[in-house]
């Protein structure tokens, strides 16, 4: 059973991964994409998802909330046996990563800043619904 712990937990990490790269790329995207003149970014369902995302992580470290995904992480991690990261490859290597060893208000600045650099471009680069010009030039539907 402890190896599915371990399966469960590096699982996890994965996901916890994929969120923060989704919120930091996200933005490095929409930067991009408003100089660029890409039209997906101004997505009102991918901005606001991508908005929303790094909300609630503000939001946890403002209210010194641990993050749901590390303490799920870090239970699976203890029913597995393991004490620390190095145990497993994927789990030590996306940790090395993501976490860094500073005071809890660094964090709180950072994704503070993070999440203000997010709201700044909803006035740079506003999100848009696809325009009645835009949703004629789709096939009519079959009826």
């Amino acid at each position: 059973m402890r190896t599915v712990y371990q399966l469960l937990a590096d699982l996890i990490v994965t996901i916890h991964f994929a969120y923060v790269s989704f919120v930091v790329v996200g933005l490095l995207l929409t930067i991009v994409g408003g100089i660029l003149r890409w039209s997906w970014v101004r997505n009102v369902w991918y901005r606001g998802i991508h908005a929303m995302m790094i909300g609630v992580v503000v939001l946890e470290s403002w209210c010194g909330i641990v993050c749901p995904l590390t303490t799920f992480e870090n239970k699976l991690r203890e029913l597995a046996g393991q004490e620390t990261y190095s145990d497993g490859f994927i789990a030590n290597a996306l940790h090395k990563v993501m976490f860094f060893n500073f005071a809890p208000w660094v964090f709180s600045l950072g994704y503070t800043l993070f999440g203000l650099a997010v709201l700044a471009t909803f006035i740079w680069i506003p999100p848009r619904r696809a325009s009645a010009a835009q949703t004629s030039e789709l096939p009519p539907s079959e009826n």
